[in-house]
């Protein structure tokens, strides 16, 4: 009996755990595949038809109900859409020009900083200069530095820390999906006459077409509801120490699939950055639980 509830207990964290690694690698093939899309539609095209899926997908899910909406629930969606549109559009022109692996790992800075912002302990202090260090090897002058596309990635690292904050308070105001379908719809509709524009300039191919949807699938509707089932087995604390574990998947679905190759010191510096993220966000979420005074 002992091991038959070892295994009802266990059984739901190994679900989770794969439910989160195929989530982080759907991830990034789906972003690998957008990028094959690039020659010909750009990382406008693709990030216009990969937005449309997730307004999609998530319309869908969340089914808002936005006549109701009042002046400060629109607020912040309108924000977390704006955010969540310069986000993507940011991350995928980095990603034609810098790489898979370098872009998702200076993106990742983040979600770091919205961790290490509240605190001031000496471990989140550690993890901060180690994150610096760590962005000044990868940003090292070399003759095949690229700043502008290291820049579009530090950009995307800001939506991103926006975005987590947004969310927070598009949560506090809105029921369920509500907030997020409601800003995911606005984005594609932003994207509307961007992407129009885009495809009819780049004349899409079926096969940049099929790039670039199988990317809003693979990058926005597998993740979306592997992390929901995922969050319902696993704590929110493992969650996010999993999640730094991206930057790594990006590097090397980067070096297999689009043959971008990064140097020792670049790897190094992933390594870096993957480990302060996930000692951050797990020190946290520590003292989080704990609470003050205790």
């Amino acid at each position: 009996m002992a091991m038959d509830a070892g295994t009802k207990t266990t059984s739901p964290r190994w679900s989770g755990m794969a439910l989160m690694v195929g989530s982080g690698l759907s991830n990034q093939v789906g972003a690998s595949v957008g990028a094959l899309a690039f020659p010909v539609l750009g990382p406008v095209g693709v990030v216009a038809v990969r937005q449309w899926v997730a307004a999609v997908v998530l319309l869908s899910a969340g089914r808002p109900r936005l006549r109701s909406f009042t002046a400060a629930q629109w607020a912040p969606v309108l924000g977390l859409a704006a955010v969540f549109a310069t986000m993507n559009l940011t991350l995928y022109t980095a990603i034609d020009r810098i790489g898979l692996g370098l872009a998702v790992t200076l993106e990742f800075l983040g979600p770091l900083t919205v961790a290490l912002a509240s605190s001031r302990r000496r471990i989140d202090l550690a993890c901060a200069l180690a994150a610096a260090a760590a962005v000044v090897v990868l940003a090292r002058p070399r003759p095949s530095t690229d700043y502008p596309g290291i820049a579009l990635a530090l950009v995307a690292a800001v939506c991103w820390g926006c975005y987590i904050l947004l969310n927070r308070t598009v949560g506090e105001r809105l029921p369920g999906l509500q907030g997020s379908a409601a800003a995911a719809t606005v984005s594609g509709l932003l994207y509307l006459p961007v992407g129009a524009v885009a495809l009819w300039l780049h004349q899409p191919t079926p096969g940049a077409l099929l790039c670039a949807l199988a990317a809003g699938v693979l990058s926005s509707a597998v993740p979306f509801l592997a992390d929901l089932l995922a969050l319902r087995r696993v704590p929110a604390r493992f969650f996010g120490v999993f999640m730094s574990v991206n930057p790594v998947f990006a590097a090397l679905i980067g070096m297999f699939v689009l043959g971008q190759h990064l140097d020792l010191a670049s790897w190094l510096a992933v390594t870096v950055i993957v480990t302060a993220n996930a000692v951050a966000v797990s020190a946290k979420s520590v003292s989080a639980a704990v609470g003050p005074g205790q």
